[in-house]
């Protein structure tokens, strides 16, 4: 019988494609225990049914009239034993110019930065990734073989977002980030949600944590 503990991380991105118009790219993700799934299902559905929400937790759906929805979101995860850890990177300081240098290989070496960072050879995991351009199956492919090498992966497979509440939260959280370092504070009920997280995490987020920060890691490349 396998005694290793297992986890499970639910990886999404965000404003990461090379000519998007976008400053940054984020490759984040939530790391969840395996025996604690259950609980933590069980409990967002009850937060869904006591605020009468319906769909997809997504951060671009914050709003004055969900609200109190997201902030019971915010304290439960800072409630639990659920972390969250982010890459962020300038993406003007990308220079493909550089020999034997892609944003594809870069993009590959910031997914490997994401998680095997956090990972330890005492544990195993279930990779869940929500990838959104058309080179999908590839991307899923050459980096099941990386991370393979090192660390014990038992599964890395594609999941839609509507199916894991897990990468929803994965969504809010990365995009709290994303809106704040990118100086938008245009949607009150965002800002108050933004603020939430960085009293919880006694952090500013447009700032690195420490690299041991377990509960919401930040990790700004620099390129220069």
């Amino acid at each position: 019988m396998d005694s290793k503990k297992t986890y499970n991380l639910y990886c999404d991105e965000s404003t990461h494609l090379q000519n998007d118009q976008m400053p940054f790219m984020l490759i984040s993700y939530i790391k969840c225990a395996y025996p604690q799934i259950r609980q933590h299902r069980e409990h967002f559905k009850f937060l869904k049914s006591k605020h009468k929400f319906k769909g997809e937790m997504k951060w671009a759906k914050i709003s004055k009239s969900n609200a109190e929805f997201y902030n019971d979101v915010i304290d439960y995860f800072f409630a639990t034993d659920l972390s969250f850890r982010a890459i962020i990177v300038d993406k003007s300081q990308i220079d493909e110019s550089r020999e034997n240098f892609t944003y594809n290989d870069f993009y590959f070496r910031m997914y490997y930065q994401l998680v095997a960072q956090k990972m330890s050879s005492k544990h195993a995991y279930n990779l869940y990734l929500d990838i959104k351009d058309n080179r999908s199956q590839s991307k899923l492919h050459k980096l099941n073989e990386i991370l393979n090498t090192h660390f014990n992966i038992k599964n890395i497979q594609f999941i839609k977002s509507y199916e894991s509440i897990f990468m929803q939260l994965t969504d809010v959280l990365m995009g709290a980030v994303n809106y704040h370092i990118r100086g938008l504070n245009k949607v009150t009920a965002k800002n108050r949600i933004i603020e939430k997280i960085q009293s919880n995490a006694q952090i500013d987020l447009k700032k690195q944590t420490l690299k041991n920060e377990e509960k919401f890691n930040l990790f700004y490349i620099d390129l220069k």
